[in-house]
């Protein structure tokens, strides 16, 4: 599905079913780098069971219209706009790694449209690996190979992976395909090292909040997810054993029976 946001051309996965403005929306929002791809598993289920969902590419990533945006706060905005330009007056919201910082921000700032939050691997602040965000920010395809090393638990380093075709190898070079590195993973790298409001946004959330988090995960450890936890009020916590920062994937059917349980409780189909 395309779509205009702020006169930018924006692509959304709808999950195989036509977007319906009547049916609970649901907004998943990517992490570093990478695309709606991620989402495919997730984004289907909802879409066959009662609920319209955008698995968005943020600006200058996947389908969506450049350039990319350069702040967390920027980001978190935009996905306000997102609600908007598809007339629609409130969404739940699910985000990975640095979509969580998106999403944390986008709940402080308009707390009327997000219905519900949806975490996984989030933390309040993710500095960035100084060597990491220079070879990004060159352009380096070695940045690629870095993360995604860094992003999968032993398990996701194996053949077996439980999405077709989104090994970290594959994913990664998804990445390198399409789009520049310098341009889209360079830039966010650098808008997750400049954010420093994660940790005041969460103590402005109101809404259901739940942080699904891998037991080794590196990138946003354990301890700082529940730090982020204990910011937002009420927020729920679960923790996925033998699993790395690529929640998303490398457990994505336990990882999608979490969410289902607490999305269908906190957005009913009907509400």
């Amino acid at each position: 599905m395309k779509f205009k946001v702020n006169n930018r051309e924006v692509f959304a996965s709808t999950g195989g079913r036509p977007f319906d403005k009547n049916k609970p929306l649901i907004i998943f929002v990517h992490g570093s780098g990478l695309s709606h791809i991620t989402w495919v598993l997730q984004t289907r289920y909802f879409a066959f069971h009662g609920y319209s969902v955008l698995a968005i590419d943020l600006p200058g990533h996947g389908y969506s219209e450049g350039p990319s945006l350069k702040s967390i706060e920027e980001q978190g905005n935009w996905i306000s706009d997102i609600i908007d330009s598809v007339g629609m007056k409130e969404a739940s919201l699910v985000g990975h790694s640095q979509g969580c910082l998106i999403t944390i921000e986008c709940a402080a700032q308009f707390p009327k449209k997000v219905k519900s939050l949806a975490l996984m691997g989030g933390a309040g602040a993710i500095p960035m690996n100084p060597e990491l965000l220079e070879l990004a920010e060159k352009g380096d395809p070695k940045a690629v190979d870095l993360m995604m090393d860094w992003a999968h638990g032993p398990g996701g380093h194996f053949g077996g992976h439980p999405v077709p075709g989104l090994h970290h190898i594959n994913l990664g070079g998804t990445i390198v395909i399409n789009g520049s590195i310098k341009d889209n993973l360079g830039v966010d790298f650098r808008a997750c090292d400049n954010y420093k409001n994660g940790f005041e946004a969460a103590k402005k959330i109101k809404c259901p909040t739940i942080n699904i988090l891998g037991a080794q995960d590196r990138m946003c450890p354990v301890k700082e997810g529940k730090k982020l936890a204990d910011n937002i009020e009420g927020s729920e916590v679960e923790i996925i054993d033998n699993c790395g920062h690529m929640i998303l994937l490398e457990e994505a059917s336990q990882a999608l029976k979490i969410l289902k349980k607490f999305i269908k409780k906190n957005h009913p189909i009907n509400n």
